[in-house]
């Protein structure tokens, strides 16, 4: 038996039906889990299916379709979770999106807020009681670009400023992702659920192919065509090495117990930046959350 089995555990992991989500699944699912993929839409999701099964000899894999940028596609997740599954032992939060210009939800809300920050802190919070029953849970957000800039809590939607010569949107939520992940552990210490973040890498995935030029900071546009067409081919398309650190926190030993902590691309337990810690921009972005998912959350309770 590998010191990682996974056999018997439950993982659902969110953008899990092409790039790292995928290799995370995969990854997950080789070491024995039942794995639940989730994606937008159905086509992709049962290829996914078939693919991962294929690469872990068992066919404890499935997949749900939502849309978790909007509150109504996580709340029928979580009821569909609940359905499925009466204990969770891993969550991965790990949907991700980028975009050039500033667009809003359904629901009125900024999408790439939307996915990396209200959705991990949403689906969590609807997916509480199936985690706690699980005991020893694990919860994995996943940033990603280049976080660690100064959190705004004037500007958490973008409402203020999108891209700049150096801002970007995308980096200021990864960096908000972080901050929800630190806070979040410190909620629910004593639960049982341990919350971690981790930093994937550059990876050659769907989304990244996809980019825009102008969705980079004007200062890295020159050379985004470089990195996007040459660079990025060349040395970041291998997605199981995007997919360790994931795997790292949701399957170690090694990461057993710990919550809290910043897991890097190759696995390794860093600090976690000052803006990511300063409690004002901490309880900007628990807040906006909070109020945000407060009806969705209130309707799921028992």
């Amino acid at each position: 038996m590998r010191h990682d089995d996974m056999t018997g555990k439950t993982a659902l992991i969110t953008g899990s039906t092409g790039g790292i989500g995928l290799e995370t699944a995969r990854g997950l699912a080789v070491r024995g889990a039942s794995v639940i993929l989730v994606g937008t839409d159905p086509g992709r999701a049962r290829r996914a299916v078939g693919d991962v099964r294929r690469s872990a000899g068992h066919d404890r894999v499935s997949a749900l379709t939502a849309d978790v940028t909007g509150l109504d596609g996580l709340a029928r997740l979580g009821s569909q979770v609940a359905e499925r599954c009466d204990a969770l032992d891993v969550l991965v939060n790990n949907v991700g999106v980028s975009l050039p210009r500033r667009e809003l939800t359904a629901d009125g809300v900024e999408k790439m807020f939307a996915a990396h920050v209200l959705a991990p802190f949403t689906l969590t919070h609807l997916l509480l009681p199936r985690l706690r029953r699980a005991g020893r849970a694990r919860v994995v957000n996943v940033t990603g670009g280049i976080p660690g800039g100064p959190i705004e809590p004037g500007n958490l939607l973008g409402e203020r400023r999108f891209l700049g010569w150096r801002f970007s949107h995308y980096n200021h939520t990864k960096t908000m992702t972080m901050a929800l992940t630190a806070r979040l552990a410190g909620e629910l210490r004593g639960d049982g659920v341990a919350v971690n973040v981790v930093y994937p890498g550059h990876g050659y995935t769907p989304m990244n192919r996809s980019i825009p030029v102008a969705a980079f900071p004007r200062l890295y546009r020159p050379i985004a065509p470089l990195v996007l067409k040459v660079v990025a081919p060349l040395f970041f398309s291998d997605l199981t090495r995007s997919a360790r650190s994931s795997v790292h926190a949701a399957a170690s030993p090694e990461a057993e117990g710990v919550s809290g902590a910043y897991f890097d691309a190759r696995c390794r337990r860093r600090p976690l930046p000052a803006s990511a810690l300063d409690e004002r921009g901490q309880r900007a972005v628990w807040d906006l959350c909070a109020r945000l998912s407060a009806d969705v959350l209130a309707a799921a309770q028992p």
